[in-house]
């Protein structure tokens, strides 16, 4: 509950990350290029698993997943950020911070609860080959998916609705977004190579988000979260589909074959003309 010198308040302050026009001016360039990879990159990872049947899989299917939670994970933040960084008052409404404050939740939690999954079919793919098929058959996978899903929505989002934080004056929050910091807080090679992609994407995604919410609340390291966040909300989900393309073979030969197609249809488009 607020004190009597304190009153509720309706929108926040969001600080960023500096007041100097100029160095906005960069930093939006500099997000904007990483979001719009971001997008490229993880369209271009589901259409080609959509486009190719030899990666309707167990494994890229998981994978279509992925790169959709991560654009949508990105396009929860990033907009706003690029347009409180050309705004002289850069202020989110309480609803509007609840809206992404939710959605950052589902998203980021739906996709700690998908690496785990994604972990056991790999698990299963390396260890127990031959029942393989049958452990993982589509029927399985669309359960499994559901029930990532719901489990989700009821231990990241479900709680909060019990547990209504009023928010009081000052209304001033170090950060670019909703912010919690103030809480207390053939053989083994290619095995290995299997799971080099998924490893990556485990420690660039777990690493940051542990060094944000088990690390210290006091103003400098306040500080110095903020920017570590940058790399956990903003650069993995574009770092995601380049990982899983550029260490997979099947991704690889489906995007160069994709390519040559476009390219050919370019060719005798042009001919025609």
């Amino acid at each position: 509950m607020c004190t009597k010198n304190q009153t509720l308040v309706t929108e926040l302050f969001l600080i960023g990350f500096s007041r100097d026009s100029n160095t906005n001016i960069v930093l939006f360039f500099i997000f904007f290029l990483v979001y719009v990879s971001t997008f490229v990159g993880n369209c271009i990872i589901i259409c080609v698993i959509i486009y190719s049947t030899q990666l309707h899989v167990p494994m890229y299917f998981f994978l279509c997943i992925l790169s959709f939670l991560d654009l949508s994970y990105s396009s929860t933040v990033t907009p706003k950020l690029l347009a409180d960084l050309l705004s002289n008052d850069p202020t989110i409404s309480v609803g509007g911070c609840a809206i992404q404050l939710y959605l950052t939740l589902l998203l980021g939690g739906t996709e700690c609860l998908l690496l785990a999954l994604m972990a056991y079919d790999r698990y299963l793919a390396i260890c127990r080959p031959l029942h393989y098929p049958v452990l993982m058959r589509w029927r399985t996978c669309y359960w499994l998916t559901r029930i990532v899903g719901l489990f989700g929505f009821t231990i990241f989002i479900l709680p909060s609705f019990f547990m209504p934080v009023p928010l009081c004056n000052p209304n001033q929050i170090n950060h670019f977004m909703s912010s919690v910091l103030k809480i207390h807080s053939t053989g083994r090679s290619r095995a290995f190579s299997t799971c080099t992609s998924h490893i990556s994407v485990v420690v660039l995604f777990f690493g940051t988000g542990m060094t944000i919410y088990f690390g210290s609340s006091s103003l400098h390291s306040s500080n110095q979260m903020k920017y570590i966040s940058v790399f956990y909300v903003i650069l993995t989900p574009m770092l995601n589909p380049i990982i899983y393309s550029l260490n997979n073979r099947d991704v690889k030969v489906t995007m160069r074959k994709v390519v040559v197609k476009i390219t050919t249809l370019n060719s005798q488009r042009t001919l025609h003309l």
